[in-house]
């Protein structure tokens, strides 16, 4: 997994407002129709597996994923955008970086 390129491709959404990333992943995201999410059939999965399965085809993982990143940041817990808990910390840092968000010491 690739996650500077990931931080990168997240970048073209630093300046949407959280709001509007929220009212788009509420609308339009799949986790938000329960319905529509791939049954489990009991399979055990890993944090990874399950993420990559509940947000496969989702058309605003990316939207999700800044959302979590900007709300959640080291705190984040579940699968938000595709990734677990433990990829989006990792991401957290390579984030941070890109844009004006990266505050110089």
């Amino acid at each position: 997994m690739n996650l500077v390129g990931i931080a990168w491709a997240l970048d073209r959404l630093r300046w949407v407002p959280a709001e509007v990333l929220a009212a788009v992943v509420e609308r339009d995201g799949l986790c938000w129709a329960a319905e529509d999410l791939p049954p489990r059939d009991g399979e055990e999965l890993t944090d990874r597996e399950l993420a990559a399965r509940m947000c496969a085809g989702c058309p605003v993982v990316d939207e999700c994923l800044e959302l979590e990143l900007r709300t959640g940041g080291e705190l984040s817990v579940g699968v938000w955008g595709g990734l677990c808990e433990q990829d989006r910390r990792e991401l957290l840092a390579h984030w941070l970086r890109r844009g004006e968000r990266w505050e110089r010491p």
